[in-house]
């Protein structure tokens, strides 16, 4: 079998059909179960074939996020639909969507370890298999110059990401890009991963990170198939917790 049939493995019950503000707002919940819950603070957008925008809205938390709370906006940040407040930090997203047209969904968020890795302005070690699961190391944006909502600061991040998949923000937190929501979710999880186990075999004293030759052998086909079944199985589970999530 290869890596693309792997994609249509019937490995579960298979999810609802999911409209695409249901799966953002799955998006923010999945997230926010891995780390990615500094508050009020985080924003994801989602890139529709007509060119507008889906984003969860500022000033709710990502695990009580539904469907109907996603709003629309144009490519300058503007709501066309919706009953809440467009983030002001909108300008990140918009400045990478008009630099990446081979993104569909980008994630900014403050997790609880990759912020630290963040803050030390240091790129984690790959120490383990799941750590592994993402081609690459996460660029560094070395210089904190304020938050996002300035547009001068969002084109900074959006150059340090360059075409990397994920990315550290110094003092800030992470960016991560994918093409599908799956992608998106599985790059965001193994970055969070990583982050946390480095930290934790570092301060142990130190580890040995698996060799770059094995890392890049092992990640190559993540980039074309995200983790199978991962993204259904943590959806699933949300909705197991709350299935007003589509509503």
């Amino acid at each position: 079998m290869t890596a693309t049939d792997l994609s249509h493995n019937p490995m579960a019950p298979p999810l609802p059909a999911l409209s695409p503000q249901a799966e953002l707002a799955l998006l923010c919940r999945t997230l926010f179960r891995e780390g990615y819950d500094d508050h009020l603070a985080g924003h994801i957008t989602y890139r529709q074939p007509d060119g507008t925008l889906l984003v969860n809205p500022w000033g709710l938390t990502w695990d009580e996020v539904r469907a109907s709370d996603v709003l629309r906006i144009d490519t300058d940040g503007n709501l066309l639909e919706g009953r809440w407040t467009v983030t002001p930090a909108i300008p990140l997203h918009v400045e990478l969507h008009r630099a990446r047209p081979d993104v569909a969904v980008a994630v900014h968020n403050h997790p609880r370890w990759g912020t630290i890795w963040a803050d030390l302005q240091r790129i984690p070690p790959v120490y383990d298999q799941t750590s592994a699961m993402v081609p690459g190391d996460p660029a560094l944006h070395a210089e904190f110059d304020g938050s996002v909502d300035l547009v001068a600061n969002a084109r900074a991040c959006v150059e340090a990401l360059g075409d990397a998949r994920t990315a550290l923000l110094a003092n800030h937190g992470v960016f991560v890009v994918g093409r599908d929501v799956a992608q998106a979710h599985h790059r965001a999880v193994v970055l969070e991963w990583r982050c946390r186990q480095a930290w934790h075999v570092e301060a142990l004293g130190g580890g040995v990170p698996v060799g770059p030759e094995v890392f890049r052998r092992f990640a190559a086909p993540f980039d074309h198939v995200s983790f199978p079944g991962l993204w259904e199985a943590m959806c699933r589970r949300e909705l197991r917790h709350d299935p007003s999530i589509l509503d």
